[in-house]
């Protein structure tokens, strides 16, 4: 590996520690914690989802306001800020008792991991073009580094009572936002020229591929808000879970070589259209069966999918517009992930405390996904300028 090979690799694994705190520790963590705060704070299904709804608004509010905030403020700045924000927002989680307080905290998460997930990807995309990059193989590293995340959640929960677990979060996002602020230096504040006219993001012409992206957020949250619960309340040991949960962790790493190849090579919604229906399976395994084996197979394809989901738009952005679009596209694509995830674990709980129980929440997730499949797959790639 070249220097310049070196450096490039060093700096997207910076910026894929972005993805491990704003996703991995401060959005995913929740579903192990869920069980023993939901047994201590006598939460029902909707309440437990409710949290994680509400985490949805502040990412929404978030990635409102990111338009805005990218026209004054350098994204790499942004993107410390929120590392930031998430360490000191987890540790207070471990300081509070009451819902209302952890309400309002899971908003200000929200907000925190939007401003540096949001705009990681937009520097992972600028950090494809550079020479010698290859631009699918990056952004897939970037939105891996959130398998990183889960690990050190899976690592990080098992063993401490709540409070302590949040705290303990706290600790790695600080850890790892330090790293960010070295990691990231080479990535330094460039101005960006207006788009020619005519050659913007106009939300029109990406329809079908932003309905399918929002069927992804309803349909995947309830899972992963939802899915150690279940295996909780299956039979399923302590064990197994973490197996499970570590297991799924690896699968999202993994899914930036697997995918690459495919995010790269099309630049309609074809990746889109499939990724959300191997997610529809991989939620529906469980659904049918508490075998061991259909668990890890749901966690592995899970994992190895539903990042890479993520990363097909931030590419389908790049494929099909100028450089000075990509901060108004990838916003457009973040704010119907976040409305779609606002909605996605209040109704899988409200599901959840009707008969059938988290069963039927979550084959109704996949049925979300399937949707989005269908949606995305009528997404075509726009024509290049001549």
């Amino acid at each position: 590996m070249s220097d310049a090979d070196r450096r490039l690799f060093l700096t997207a694994a910076a910026l894929a520690l972005g993805a491990a705190v704003s996703l991995g520790l401060a959005r995913f963590s929740y579903a192990l914690l869920l069980p023993p705060m939901r047994a201590e704070l006598g939460w029902s299904y909707t309440t437990a989802g409710a949290m994680n709804t509400l985490n949805a608004v502040g990412y929404l509010v978030g990635a409102l306001l990111l338009p805005r905030a990218l026209s004054r403020i350098d994204a790499r700045a942004l993107f410390l800020a929120g590392g930031w924000g998430t360490a000191i927002v987890l540790a207070a989680h471990g300081l509070v008792r009451g819902d209302a307080a952890l309400y309002a905290l899971r908003g200000l998460a929200g907000v925190a991991s939007a401003a540096t997930f949001a705009t990681g990807g937009l520097l992972a995309a600028r950090l494809g073009q550079r020479p010698g990059a290859r631009p699918a193989l990056v952004l897939g590293l970037y939105y891996g580094g959130t398998g990183l995340g889960i690990i050190a959640s899976a690592a990080i929960v098992p063993p401490l009572n709540w409070p302590s677990a949040w705290i303990a979060l706290a600790a790695a996002a600080l850890a790892a936002t330090a790293l960010m602020v070295r990691g990231t230096r080479p990535l330094a504040a460039r101005p960006v020229p207006p788009p020619p006219r005519g050659s913007g993001f106009r939300a029109r012409d990406f329809a079908f591929g932003l309905a399918g992206y929002l069927m992804f957020g309803l349909g995947y949250i309830g899972y992963m808000t939802f899915i150690v619960t279940l295996l909780r309340e299956q039979g399923v040991s302590g064990a197994v879970v973490v197996a499970f949960y570590v297991l799924l962790g690896v699968g999202v790493i993994a899914s930036s070589w697997l995918w690459a190849p495919l995010l790269q090579r099309c630049r309609g919604g074809q990746p889109l259209a499939l990724l959300n229906a191997l997610l529809a399976v991989a939620t529906l395994l469980p659904v049918l069966s508490a075998h061991p084996l259909a668990v890890f197979a749901s966690g592995v394809l899970f994992g190895a999918v539903f990042l890479s989901l993520v990363a097909s738009t931030t590419a389908m952005v790049r494929h099909n517009l100028p450089a000075a679009a990509w901060p108004a596209g990838i916003a457009a694509f973040t704010i119907v992930f976040a409305a779609g995830q606002i909605v996605g674990p209040s109704l899988v709980g409200w599901v959840a405390d009707g008969a059938g129980g988290l069963l039927r929440g979550l084959a109704i997730s996949a049925g979300l996904l399937a949707l989005g499949a269908a949606l995305a797959a009528r997404q075509r790639a726009l024509p290049q300028p001549s």
